[in-house]
């Protein structure tokens, strides 16, 4: 076989599979023998290469679509739409770019992060709650294992007064690896000196 189309064939499979699959050393070896040996039937070692070629893009095909990742896209729409629920009409436009800027990219990293520990049969079972608290309660959304029932994440937002600078939104979450108690900030958004609206208003 032509160096230029191994490395060619090489490439191809390597990008098709995303390195998950490299091509054996060994066809090529053979391959390369079986055509110093039949030098005078070129035609048959180039349909015999064209078949073997065929053959490992189609295997690699395969593997490539029998990779089961979970979809997470589902619960990261429903989280920020708990989120705007949960700021209603009178907070949601004062505060919505830095939540987009700055917090919930790092939203998306702790689901990212806490779900994909779960192996298949358990992320399909996931659920997201969807009644965020009112008033000045804190509650955002859980994630939860839907059979058990049994919270696994749970993302809230804390109304802060600080002295002589105002109010604070602070966004936060807890999880169920510490039984709920430690609070890992997900960042601050600046409300104002002046007394913010309940949630969900």
């Amino acid at each position: 076989m032509k160096k230029w189309l191994q490395k060619t064939l090489v490439i191809t499979v390597a990008l098709l599979t995303f390195g998950l699959i490299t091509p054996n050393h060994e066809i090529w070896d053979s391959l390369e023998n079986n055509h110093s040996n039949n030098g005078s039937q070129g035609s048959n070692v180039e349909s015999n290469n064209t078949e073997l070629s065929s053959t490992i893009v189609e295997d690699s095909f395969t593997k490539v679509e029998s990779i089961d990742t979970p979809d997470l896209e589902p619960i990261l729409v429903a989280a920020k739409e708990q989120s705007y629920i949960k700021f209603g009409s009178r907070i949601a436009p004062v505060i919505s770019d830095e939540f987009e800027q700055r917090i919930y990219p790092k939203l998306e990293e702790v689901l990212d992060l806490t779900l994909s520990r779960l192996d298949n049969d358990s992320f399909k079972y996931v659920a997201i709650s969807n009644q965020p608290s009112g008033e000045y309660n804190e509650k955002i959304f859980n994630i939860s294992d839907g059979t058990s029932g049994k919270d696994l994440i749970r993302f809230h937002v804390r109304t802060e007064k600080r002295p002589q600078e105002g109010y604070y939104y602070n966004f936060h979450y807890h999880t169920s690896e510490d039984n709920f108690i430690s609070h890992h900030s997900l960042g601050d958004i600046y409300w104002s000196k002046n007394t913010p609206p309940k949630w969900l208003s």
